[in-house]
């Protein structure tokens, strides 16, 4: 029986404009890397000839699940999605489950910016306030803390994104490569997977 080189491709990219494309040539990464991409469409064949509603949904949420369950590892687009400061949340789900299965992860992105970074240009851009220190130590925080204008903590010690998204690909053996091209940084992410997997 061969070795599974097969690793689950994630990210907000489901959801972007040419979508089928970006996973075409994110799959060419990954054979010159030594491994297969396998994309969420690839597990949902008839998905779009079913009527909408959670019935559908829950089917390709089962779909993911299990190609999940028989990939060696995961990547993970980890962008921030719709504008907004934080990563698409089904993408973070999947970080969970995949490190639960004891899964070699990786993560790239676009946006090298620290997580508070991200939520005062969200802040600035849809509510028009900025953030502010944190001054109540009602939650065990570092000094340097800051808050938004609702008093939610927005810090990650220095990682891109919730500790939870980075921390759990750290805790895999990975990292998060950070370039200006998505395909740049996805290329140093997989190279770097291919070498962990089992």
């Amino acid at each position: 029986m061969g070795t599974n080189k097969t690793v689950y491709l994630a990210g907000d990219l489901v959801f972007r404009p040419g979508a089928i494309a970006i996973f075409d040539r994110l799959r060419v990464l990954c054979r010159a890397a030594g491994v297969e991409g396998v994309a969420p469409f690839d597990g949902q064949a008839g998905i779009e000839s079913l009527p909408p509603g959670p019935e559908t949904m829950l089917k390709i949420v089962m779909a993911d699940r299990a190609l999940m369950d028989r990939c060696a590892g995961g990547i993970f687009c980890i962008d921030p999605f719709r504008r907004a400061a934080d990563m698409d949340p089904g993408t973070a789900v999947e970080i969970g489950y995949m490190m639960a299965q004891g899964k070699p992860l990786a993560g790239y992105t676009t946006d090298g910016r620290p997580y508070p970074e991200k939520v005062r240009a969200y802040r600035r851009a849809a509510w028009g306030d900025d953030l502010r220190p944190r001054v109540t130590h009602d939650a065990p925080v570092g000094a340097g803390a800051v808050e938004d204008s609702d008093g939610i903590l927005a810090h990650s010690e220095g990682m891109l994104q919730n500790g939870m998204v980075e921390g759990f690909i750290h805790l895999s053996g990975g990292h998060v490569a950070v370039r200006d091209d998505l395909f740049d940084a996805f290329r140093i992410a997989i190279a770097e997977l291919a070498r962990r997997l089992p």
